[in-house]
């Protein structure tokens, strides 16, 4: 078969490199001008590394992504430091990225909280029904079974964080899977997650996948005639579109109105990441991530010091800081310039090291993407639009489909290989 994928990054080249194994010819289709998607990167002159444009690691567990890379003999090339996650409890911040630091978060108080907290963080590990979880919201669940206090101090500022006014609507399936399956140890890859990409695509290359990088496509439609699929007015027999619904949506307005309407009624956040390179390091302590609880006036969700992960010689000695948020789409900060984001950030900055200044900065970055985080609310798995479209020969595979899992690159491969296994049914 003669097959079109839109979109280039990890979902779409996954799929790719399955469909072409399979013996089928395969074009990629990618408006931008380079692979990776939102895990794409970029780089100075004088770095080594690239780095991600909206932050990214792999956890241990992630074993689709981890062996995908294996498949590759890319696998040597995976590094899983131990960097620090933190959570601030009054103007002080303490490690909270496992089961014991969190049991020694003093925020969590004494006795029955700490009680509580175990058995809820124990029973999400262990248990495996989702399905009964995603019939009520997280913030009903936490209240009832880890109590207010403990709710109020970690999980609510989290939900509020990520989902904006939307955080008493998120199912509990969300959270469930964000404790279920997630290690301590992240990882990345050598020379960053770009290189990966841009080694994916050479192998993806060599195996005889075209890859059109720059091309913006207008509209997918089936061709009566001949029943094939035209891609704007190429003819393809199958067609896998791995963008966000809304985008999939005007690429193919002949889908049905019920499918379309699924697909305009999934909700989700967009993010504006600003990435700074600094003259020094920001944390004193050598901090990875800062859980930032916005609820006490920081301007964004988390600030991540990535130089705290992966050494700051691959960057020429600059330090390099993420300040990222999620947030609805028409938020103020997607019409801010860099220069007016920056100004609402410094004090921010200032209060995790109060030597900071602004001739640290060297430079700075901004990504905004409209669609960064699928929003589940109650009995979701109803919600979720269907891989194999109602046309025939046309299938969709995003990340708003990877439920109950979070968004991220090692779901965004298992449902572009999933997809693929479908087309060559």
């Amino acid at each position: 078969m003669k097959i079109a994928i839109i979109g280039a990054g990890y979902g779409g080249m996954a799929a790719a490199w399955d469909l072409k194994k399979a013996g089928h010819d395969v074009t990629i289709f990618e408006s931008a001008n380079y692979v990776g998607g939102l895990a794409s990167g970029f780089k100075e002159p004088h770095w080594d590394w690239s780095v991600e444009k909206f932050y990214h690691h792999w956890f241990q567990s992630d074993s689709e992504m981890l062996g995908l890379i294996r498949e590759l003999g890319l696998a040597d090339k995976v590094m899983f430091p131990r960097p620090l996650t933190v959570m601030l409890y009054k103007n002080k911040w303490y490690p909270f990225d496992s089961i014991l630091n969190a049991l020694r978060f003093p925020g969590l108080g004494f006795g029955l909280n700490k009680i509580r907290f175990g058995f809820v963080g124990l029973f999400l590990r262990l248990t495996n029904n989702w399905q009964a979880l995603e019939k009520v919201t997280a913030h009903e669940w936490m209240l009832k079974y880890a109590g207010k206090q403990v709710y109020e101090q970690m999980w609510q500022p989290l939900l509020i964080g990520k989902f904006a006014s939307f955080y008493k609507d998120v199912n509990m399936a969300w959270l469930w899977a964000r404790m279920h399956a997630r290690t301590t140890r992240l990882g990345t890859f050598e020379g960053g997650f770009q290189n990966f990409s841009d080694l994916f695509a050479e192998k993806l290359r060599e195996q005889r996948v075209e890859i059109r990088l720059g091309v913006s496509i207008k509209s997918i439609k089936r061709d009566q005639a001949s029943g094939s699929l035209s891609v704007d007015g190429e003819s393809f027999d199958k067609v896998l579109v791995t963008t966000s619904p809304n985008l999939t949506a005007k690429l193919c307005p002949e889908l049905p109105e019920n499918y379309l309407k699924g697909l305009l009624e999934l909700k989700s956040m967009g993010a504006v990441v600003m990435t700074l390179s600094l003259k020094h390091s920001l944390s004193k302590d050598g901090f990875y991530w800062f859980n930032v609880p916005k609820e006490e006036g920081y301007p964004f969700l988390a600030l991540v010091e990535h130089t705290n992960f992966v050494s700051s010689e691959h960057f020429g000695g600059d330090h390099i800081i993420y300040a990222g948020d999620y947030l609805e789409v028409g938020h103020e900060y997607f019409s801010l310039s860099d220069a007016e984001l920056l100004e609402k950030f410094i004090p921010a900055f200032q209060k995790f090291n109060p030597e900071f200044s602004r001739d640290w900065i060297k430079k700075i970055w901004v990504h905004k993407t409209n669609y960064a985080q699928p929003i589940p609310l109650v009995n979701h798995s109803k919600n979720v639009p269907a891989i194999q479209t109602p046309i025939d020969g046309l299938y969709f595979a995003s990340m708003s489909q990877v439920y109950p899992w979070d968004r991220g690159t090692n779901f965004a491969v298992e449902i572009g290989r999933k997809a693929a296994r479908m087309m060559v049914v």
